[in-house]
């Protein structure tokens, strides 16, 4: 099982940080986790939503990321494909790869925020279709010639993609996933899943089985099924302070992106009824975030290194392949972050070498 690096560029207001503060530490971070052994850090794409995300334009960030390391992949999950043009997203992509020497991992989605959507002009109801031929044009411009397409949505005459993508045939494609249709979506296209962080593990682990099973009825792929799952982590020698400081830190980010889905999750918006599903987790998360609720939907990992690879073997076990740590959410100092950060690749990423991805 690997371990990857999780951000969602959070600008707390009572951390005190300015946005030019958490754009430097994550820099830093990165650049830790490069000398650390972590496999890739990932960054999201959200807009207008001040505090919880201030990652509007990634692939800059993922770009200054790059040209700081040289082992860590970096990767841009999700893209929300409905919002953008699929030939601005391949160019976009093609860049960081080059930039990168070949380190990008890619994810893609349709996101879920309606003020998105009316800002940049799409239909919710159209975004399955959006994101299947958006993914039909990417794949299309990572082949040599050029690229010709023509869909509902989108048509592309003889276009001459540059640059081009350093990794062949293409860097690792991933899909965000949240409904069980999702899975068996992403095994018949042969994509990696990310799953979280505001889905309970009992449900995520059975969309897992689900996926895996999908993968496994085409015999002739090579490669292995890939599964990464986004948890909010702290690792800290002592237990209970860790468990001090996560109470607020995760309290606040949870409950955070628990508003940010709520439009989604109450109203049945076409396309997404899936969310509704999630029914009595709602319920809990409406009554208050604490940390005693997210560590028993499976979302948040705290405590010393013992306490988490023993909470962490359920995921191994179960056929996640990567985990996406979310160190303190964003919402603690860079000190802490970074001194989690360490122990954890000393003494808790070995526990895992022997199943490590590469």
């Amino acid at each position: 099982m690997r371990f990857d690096l999780f951000y969602e560029m959070a600008v707390p207001a009572a951390s005190g940080r300015s946005e030019a503060d958490v754009y430097a530490d994550t820099l830093a971070e990165i650049e830790l986790a490069d000398r650390l052994g972590y496999g890739c850090a990932w960054l999201v794409e959200h807009h207008f939503m001040r505090g919880y995300s201030h990652a509007s334009k990634p692939e800059i960030l993922l770009g200054a990321a790059a040209a700081r390391t040289t082992r860590l992949r970096i990767g841009h999950a999700i893209i929300p494909l409905p919002l953008h043009h699929p030939v601005h997203v391949a160019e976009r992509i093609a860049t960081l790869d080059v930039l990168s020497n070949g380190r990008l991992e890619v994810g893609i989605g349709r996101g879920f925020s309606p003020l998105e959507y009316r800002t940049f002009d799409r239909n919710m109801a159209h975004s399955r279709a959006l994101v299947d031929e958006s993914l039909a044009i990417l794949r299309a411009s990572f082949n040599d010639g050029p690229l010709n397409h023509h869909g509902e949505h989108f048509r592309c005459e003889n276009l001459d993609i540059v640059p081009r993508v350093v990794q062949r045939p293409h860097p690792p494609l991933w899909t965000a996933a949240v409904s069980p249709e999702t899975y068996d979506w992403a095994a018949a296209e042969e994509l990696g899943v990310l799953a979280g962080p505001f889905k309970p593990w009992f449900m995520v682990e059975q969309d897992l089985q689900r996926y895996r099973k999908q993968w496994a009825q085409h015999e002739s792929r090579a490669a292995p099924a890939r599964a990464g799952m986004t948890l909010g982590v702290l690792c800290l020698t002592d237990g209970a302070r860790a468990r001090t400081l996560a109470q607020d830190a995760f309290a606040w980010f949870y409950g955070e992106l628990f508003k940010t889905a709520l439009p989604v999750l109450e109203r049945q918006y076409p396309g997404y009824e899936h969310m509704h599903d999630l029914g009595r987790f709602r319920s809990l998360m409406k009554l208050g975030v604490n940390l005693g609720l997210t560590d028993f939907a499976g979302l948040t990992v705290v405590g010393t290194p013992a306490e988490c690879i023993t909470k962490l073997r359920k995921y191994r076990d179960a056929g996640v392949t990567h985990i996406l740590c979310a160190f303190g959410a964003g919402a603690l100092d860079t000190g802490t972050t970074r001194e989690s950060m360490t122990l954890f690749s000393r003494e808790v990423m070995p526990a895992f070498a022997a199943t490590a991805v590469r």
